[in-house]
């Protein structure tokens, strides 16, 4: 199968490592990730009052693009980008008026016609090809290794557009056990990594980066998996800096999900760019003796 992908800003910048293990795991699977042509920026936010249609335009000019190359459904990875072109999506959808206006503004594109499915790398693993699938298909089982998924704000909110329970999620749980692992629950799953306040109270990002790692931590987690950029960012790097704050803190490894699928299906470690991360997760895949010695490693 082949699947229409819009990468966003985020993936070709801080987050390629998201977007090459992706990839990878796509083509493990027997299944293909195109990227879209003439993709631009999602906007990052979605508008937050009735009457602002501004910033809507950015997302409708992509899914517009979508139905340009004669597909109705996208997929995408990070999940700023997903929320904004679902929320877009949704209000012109089911605002004709507010459709009718956009289309007309935008009068060097075709009109948008409301037939694409905006859908998330997770939505596409558990709903399309199966957990229970990629369970078949492990190598490597992440046997002995305690992780603590972490949701963010973004997939989960506004209940209209999520992709999960907003209060108990569990696809990021669901998902690990598929791949072998230990599942820590814990009530911070689901609280703000600090968002973009990393940029000008990046004191306060990192004193909620211990927050949440330090629950983590113990509730007994060796490291947390999450599905965000800006949360990777803020949990690992700015939870780094926190060692500095808080005495005997110590922040544990960040991995994307798809990293970890990655790993599970036997690939090389290559793909994962765990060089991007500030926390190194290799270090506790070694630790936990996920690499064997006669480990053969399928290439991508």
């Amino acid at each position: 199968m082949k699947l229409l992908y819009y990468p966003g800003c985020t993936l070709k910048t801080s987050a390629k490592n998201l977007e090459r293990s992706a990839f990878a795991v796509m083509e493990a699977l027997g299944h293909e990730m195109v990227e879209m042509e003439d993709w631009n920026c999602c906007g990052v936010v979605a508008s937050l009052t009735d009457d602002d249609l501004m910033h809507h335009l950015a997302p409708l000019r992509s899914l517009i693009h979508v139905e340009d190359q004669g597909e109705d459904k996208v997929v995408t990875l990070c999940d700023m980008c997903c929320n904004t072109l679902k929320q877009t999506n949704l209000r012109v959808k089911e605002n004709s008026d507010d459709l009718e206006t956009l289309n007309a503004f935008m009068d060097r594109e075709n009109d948008y016609k409301g037939t694409v499915t905006v859908i998330h790398f997770l939505e596409f693993l558990r709903d399309e090809i199966g957990f229970d699938v990629i369970k078949k298909k492990v190598k490597r089982p992440l046997k002995g290794i305690r992780i603590m998924p972490y949701y963010g704000c973004m997939l989960l909110r506004p209940r209209e557009v999520a992709i999960d329970d907003a209060e108990e999620p569990t696809i990021l749980g669901d998902l690990l056990s598929a791949l072998g692992a230990e599942v820590i629950d814990n009530p911070f799953k689901i609280e703000c990594c600090g968002s973009y306040h990393t940029v000008d109270e990046k004191e306060s990002v990192s004193k909620r980066a211990h927050r949440i790692t330090n629950f983590a931590t113990e509730g007994g987690s060796d490291a947390m998996v999450l599905s965000c950029p800006l949360c990777r960012f803020n949990l690992d790097a700015r939870g780094k800096e926190a060692e500095k704050m808080f005495k005997d803190y110590k922040q544990i490894p960040v991995f994307y999900y798809t990293q970890l699928i990655a790993i599970a299906l036997g690939l090389d470690q290559n793909v994962c760019g765990f060089d991007q991360h500030v926390v190194d997760p290799l270090l506790l895949l070694k630790k936990k003796g996920v690499f064997e010695k006669e480990d053969k490693i399928i290439k991508i």
